[in-house]
Formats: structure tokens, C-alpha cells, sequence
């Protein structure tokens, strides 16, 4: 898409403005950082005009919540597709959610967990980005809570608490130490996790 802006209504086929500026945001702001990519980058690229940006959203943090919300809806919408394939095995759907994470953090567009990312670069925990990028963290926590009592797990908070930090700590090292081994490493402790190594008080 060239940089120049669209006039007029966008056909019925098309994606709104707003649709536009959202998708064209969240695709920079992951790949090269929120506060790196400014509102000139993201309206030569999605090919909106600046006025009606500003008349869709209020200033950059309206824009950066926006990204916020399309990437946790992105995220359950996954995460709810796992779990139609797996219904029926709290187990299945467990290894099948970090099997289906290693595919994401394999892929060469791969720059870390989107919340986590947000969280750091908006270290004010009252920004409505942030608080939907920590609402993730604890909403993934809580659903492995109870996929951990569903396998009826001793422990069941600790064991969710466990399987989310594991999480997280493959976000991190795909980050650093690159993916090559991940995938039998992590599956192999997700396994020993809900067998019960290293679950007891």
C-alpha cells in the first residue's frame, strides 16, 4: 500500500479507517517498538489521513489501547480455537496451548510476547494498555488455575502458577537463547510440572 491517503468511504469490501490504523499499528509497534514508531510512520503505511486519525482517536495512547485490545482479542481468539480442538482433555489442551506457542515463537516475525513487551515500554500500570497487557497475564494465569484443578491437580494454583511462568519463561529465552530445542525442552517440563515434579510445597 502506497503512502497516499484514501479519500472518501471505503468500499463495503475494505476495512474502515479505523480498521486500517489499528492493524497498520500493531504490526509496527510489535515489530520495531511502541515508542519508536511515531503517528507519521503508521499513516504513511495504512495510507489514512492525519485528520482522520486525530478524528478516530484522541491522541497516540488512544492508539496504542487500540493495539492493546486487538492484540489480547487476537490472543483468546487463539487460545479459544485450542481449546475447540482439544474439548474434553484438560491435559490435551494444556500441551496442545504450549505446543501451539512454540509454533508462534518459531515464526521469523517473532519479537517476544506482545504483552509482555507492552508492560515494559509502558511501565505506568495505569495506562489502558498496560492494564490490558497485565488483565492478559492474569487471565491466562487464572484459565490454567482451572485446567489445572480440571486434571485434578493437588495443587491447583500453584500448578497454574507454574505452567504461566513457564510461559512466559519460553517468551523469554526464544527471545535470547533462540528456539533450537525448545519445543522437546518445554513440552518435557510442561509434562513433569503436571505429573507433579516440582509442584509439591
Amino acid at each position: 500500500m502506497n503512502g497516499t491517503a484514501r479519500r472518501g468511504a471505503p468500499r463495503r469490501d475494505e476495512p474502515s479507517a479505523r480498521e486500517r490504523l489499528v492493524a497498520t499499528a500493531t504490526e509496527l509497534f510489535y515489530q520495531d517498538g511502541i515508542r519508536a514508531i511515531g503517528i507519521d510512520a503508521v499513516l504513511a503505511k495504512s495510507g489514512v489521513a492525519k485528520s482522520t486519525l486525530y478524528r478516530t482517536f484522541a491522541s497516540k495512547d488512544e492508539l496504542i489501547a487500540a493495539v492493546a485490545a486487538e492484540q489480547n482479542q487476537r490472543f483468546w481468539q487463539w487460545w479459544d480455537d485450542v481449546a475447540q480442538q482439544n474439548a474434553g482433555s484438560p491435559r490435551q489442551l494444556v500441551e496442545a496451548l504450549f505446543a501451539g506457542l512454540v509454533e508462534q515463537i518459531a515464526r521469523p516475525t517473532f519479537r517476544g510476547c506482545p504483552f509482555i513487551n507492552m508492560a515494559t515500554e509502558l511501565p505506568d500500570r495505569a495506562h489502558p494498555a498496560t492494564v490490558i497487557a497485565c488483565g492478559n497475564k492474569q487471565a491466562v494465569r487464572q484459565r490454567l488455575r482451572e485446567l489445572s484443578a480440571a486434571m485434578g491437580a493437588r495443587h491447583p494454583e500453584r500448578l497454574g502458577n507454574q505452567l504461566a511462568l513457564l510461559m512466559d519463561g519460553a517468551y523469554g529465552q526464544a527471545m535470547t537463547l533462540g528456539t533450537s530445542d525448545l519445543r522437546e525442552e518445554l513440552l518435557s517440563a510442561v509434562a513433569q510440572l503436571i505429573d507433579g515434579k516440582g509442584s509439591q510445597p
